[in-house]
């Protein structure tokens, strides 16, 4: 398909695929970060486009494709951190690590409203993996990433191993669990999208490795969150999306366009029903 470029000062949209896009428009070794969120084969529909592979061996075969890439576009002392489904995780593992520094295996945990399976324990979390070029020689903004500790921040425990016995400190590290709630209609943040992911896990992602001026580059970018969140972090940012629905989303979120092709681009327009059954009402009403 023909590649279309928009730009906007520092942030730059792509709407063509990711493969032709890095080839033809990505210089080597010009990028700080990556963020990679591809489909997951495992049959979503992705408006005109149903993320199945004819096989597992043929949806790594095109991974594989995909990370040369990346790790070709990846400045000497850049960063990648790479997600996909706990199927599809253990071939883009084995891949990388002969290839790049995993520095992290991460998992990004959530909750879940409805019933995830009924003869298996359904999944609640989706794996990254978090990768550097030069494991010497990296961005990691330690500072800028600190989440409380209860040890010292709530349960007030004293280290008597000190020789001057301390608190514990109140702040730390994350570690590579991570809770974040996975985006919900009534968020503001929310787009018509199927696998969106949350603007705070994409901070704490874009804040550790990176930093102000850098180029952030997301292939499959899906809502553009990616963008969105760097471009507001004050990074460079350039975003890769196939799907024409998603791509206006893009330039809509990023102020790049506000209408495409004679349509006006507009942010979702939600509606609230609220549905309260007569058994629901009687909860209130006094005995």
């Amino acid at each position: 398909m023909k590649i279309h470029k928009f730009q906007r000062g520092d942030v730059e949209v792509f709407w063509g695929d990711a493969l032709e896009v890095m080839s033809e428009y990505i210089p080597d070794l010009s990028i700080d970060l990556i963020f990679a969120d591809p489909p997951y084969n495992i049959g979503k529909n992705f408006s005109k486009f149903i993320d199945k592979w004819e096989s597992e061996r043929a949806y790594s075969e095109w991974c594989h494709e995909w990370l040369d890439l990346c790790i070709q576009k990846l400045k000497p002392n850049g960063t990648i951190y790479v997600m996909s489904s706990t199927q599809g995780i253990p071939y883009i593992d084995l891949y990388l690590r002969e290839r790049l520094h995993i520095l992290s295996r991460i998992v990004w945990h959530y909750d879940s409203s409805g019933v995830q399976a009924r003869n298996y324990f359904g999944s609640l979390y989706e794996p990254i993996l978090h990768c550097v070029k030069d494991k010497k020689n990296y961005t990691f903004n330690s500072e800028d990433i600190l989440i409380e500790a209860k040890t010292g921040a709530k349960r007030k425990l004293i280290d008597y191993r000190k020789t001057t016995p301390q608190l514990y400190s109140s702040h730390k590290v994350p570690g590579n669990v991570w809770y974040f709630p996975r985006v919900r209609y009534r968020m503001p943040e929310y787009e018509n999208h199927p696998s969106q992911k949350p603007e705070s896990l994409m901070e704490r992602i874009i804040k550790a490795s990176s930093n102000a001026s850098d180029v952030v580059l997301d292939p499959f970018s899906g809502t553009f969150t990616t963008c969105a969140v760097a471009n507001r972090l004050g990074r460079q940012a350039i975003g890769i999306e196939l799907q024409e629905e998603y791509t206006k989303i893009g330039l809509r979120r990023l102020r790049i366009q506000t209408e495409f092709r004679g349509e006006t681009l507009r942010a979702p327009q939600k509606t609230y029903k609220q549905k309260i059954t007569s058994s629901q009402l009687s909860l209130f009403e006094d005995k």
